[in-house]
């Protein structure tokens, strides 16, 4: 799907974004306004192989994608509706360039009761780049060992986790890997 073909599917008036892995602490784009949201039926995983931002073909690391079942707290971001097309190239530039995610509306709860549908990109997993059920040790080793154009992958898994401490959300498989993945580095991000 491309952001014209998308765009005519978008619900009227601003557009919302949910953002559950480095969207949430860098977002790259100006927002409207921002506001922890929850979602039903996909769960937060690192289960994308990293070959650019955060390792390399030779070296992967691991990133996050939303996988389907459960559920996921994290970032809302309101985006002015003058914005959108705009914002939604950059994101575009962002996330899809290998199409390793297929954007999707979902609904998204903020606070209380309110729902709104968002933008999220949702893990593909057909797409070679997905890793499928890797244990504990598996994604410990790939996050300590990946850097890439925008870091290393501990870093951003210590961002994730802290960003989602600071919104009242604990992840405690999340926070195995990072343990895991700082003693196979020695050192903390």
């Amino acid at each position: 799907m491309t952001v014209a073909q998308l765009l005519p599917l978008l619900p009227p008036g601003d557009l919302w974004v949910f953002g559950y892995g480095s969207l949430m602490w860098s977002p790259g784009f100006v927002y409207r306004a921002k506001a922890p949201g929850f979602v039903f039926g996909y769960h937060r995983s690192l289960c994308i192989y990293s070959h650019r931002h955060r390792g390399t073909p030779d070296r992967p690391g691991l990133v996050m994608g939303l996988r389907r079942g459960g559920s996921c707290w994290g970032m809302a971001f309101r985006i002015p509706v003058a914005s959108a097309p705009a914002v939604m190239a950059k994101l575009w530039r962002r996330e899809m360039r290998n199409r390793v995610y297929q954007p999707r509306l979902i609904r998204v709860r903020l606070g209380g009761r309110r729902a709104v549908r968002a933008l999220a990109f949702v893990a593909d997993p057909r797409h070679q780049q997905y890793a499928c059920d890797l244990d504990l040790a598996q994604t410990a080793r790939l996050v300590a060992q990946g850097s890439g154009q925008r870091g290393h992958n501990l870093e951003y898994l210590h961002r994730t986790v802290a960003h989602m401490h600071a919104i009242g959300v604990r992840d405690p498989h999340l926070e195995r890997v990072l343990t895991a993945a700082r003693a196979l580095r020695g050192r903390t991000p």
